[in-house]
């Protein structure tokens, strides 16, 4: 259920009106906007009666809420979630690009990733240390030595860095991480999403490949639920019929998740496709689509390269993207990071 709350409703009663509500077991998620004051109500709302609450002199309106996500629900939270990573927003007209090699193959690589992608604009540092494979033969990443190369990254740039994990029993090791990336192949996997929620660090949160928005948006429910409400949707394409890109971009699902929820929404084109020569043009197309955000990978030579070497740019063709980018953003009203 939502209320809605008048404007000039004095404080203390809104807080014993409060004190009733939690008294019959619900939670309240209180949303204070620009122009409205919502309390959202969480828990088994039959028994409360929308008389009972329209009665109340402290109440504008109410009305119940179908869908079974609650925190994450925008009728529960008008305005956009900002989220803040060590200093970059994302979210609410804030644009940022998220970028570097898929894995962490050695200092120099990552080191001279992070200096090319944070000259050329970038505002976070990508780099997977443990990587999860669809071959146990392939490169499993570099795992615990990783993590340290890409602190050794940040230390260099001062950019804020970002990393998939695939456990819980690695969340210790993430202690240092600035934003924590649950990937697409664990966004159902419930013990990971509740163990990344009983922490404070924002998460980054990877659609299924073949995941509806309503499972997706659940997914961060389940993390918000365990009291981390920092969370980001990341949309990187899902399994189509179609065989000749990777996956197929879905961005009538960035356009419909602004709708569903508050939390920024930011696309990952590199793996959406799986070539190099088609990311600058989903890039592209999902800032006017309205992304909050992009995620691209860039590898020093990507020929060579350990893991996806074939959807990587390389620094000059992300410089080139991002001169355009940079552009765009500004014409659609939005603020690089």
């Amino acid at each position: 259920m939502i209320i809605v709350l008048k404007q000039d409703a004095p404080e203390v009663q809104v807080r014993e009106f409060c004190h009733e509500l939690q008294d019959m077991g619900l939670q309240i998620n209180d949303s204070k906007g620009s122009e409205s004051h919502i309390l959202g109500l969480i828990g088994d709302t039959k028994a409360v009666a929308e008389s009972w609450v329209l009665a109340n002199p402290v109440v504008e309106t109410c009305r119940r809420v179908t869908e079974p996500y609650k925190k994450a629900n925008r009728k529960f939270h008008p305005d956009d979630s900002v989220i803040d990573v060590d200093g970059v927003k994302i979210g609410g007209g804030n644009f940022a690009v998220i970028a570097g090699p898929c894995s962490i193959e050695s200092e120099e690589q990552i080191t001279y990733c992070a200096q090319r992608v944070k000259a050329a604009g970038a505002s976070l540092l990508r780099g997977g240390a443990f990587k999860p494979r669809t071959s146990p033969y392939s490169f499993q990443g570099m795992r615990s030595e990783g993590l340290d190369l890409l602190k050794l990254a940040r230390r260099a740039t001062g950019s804020p860095i970002v990393t998939e994990i695939m456990n819980t029993e690695h969340l210790p090791l993430f202690e240092n991480v600035d934003l924590i990336q649950v990937g697409a192949r664990n966004m159902q996997n419930f013990e990971l999403l509740k163990a990344v929620g009983r922490q404070k660090k924002p998460v980054l949160l990877k659609r299924g490949l073949a995941n509806t928005l309503e499972e997706f948006v659940m997914s961060a429910e389940y993390i918000m639920a365990e009291g981390n409400e920092n969370v980001i949707l990341c949309e990187r394409g899902i399994r189509t019929f179609e065989t000749s890109m990777r996956n197929t971009l879905d961005l009538a699902g960035v356009v419909m998740l602004h709708k569903m929820t508050h939390l920024p929404v930011i696309v990952d084109p590199s793996h959406a496709c799986g070539h190099a020569w088609m990311v600058p043009e989903l890039a592209k197309a999902a800032v006017a689509a309205g992304a909050d955000g992009l995620m691209i990978e860039v590898h020093n030579n990507p020929a060579k390269a350990k893991c996806d070497g074939a959807q990587s740019l390389t620094p000059d063709q992300f410089d080139e993207l991002m001169q355009f980018v940079s552009k765009e953003v500004e014409f659609f009203g939005k603020k690089m990071n």
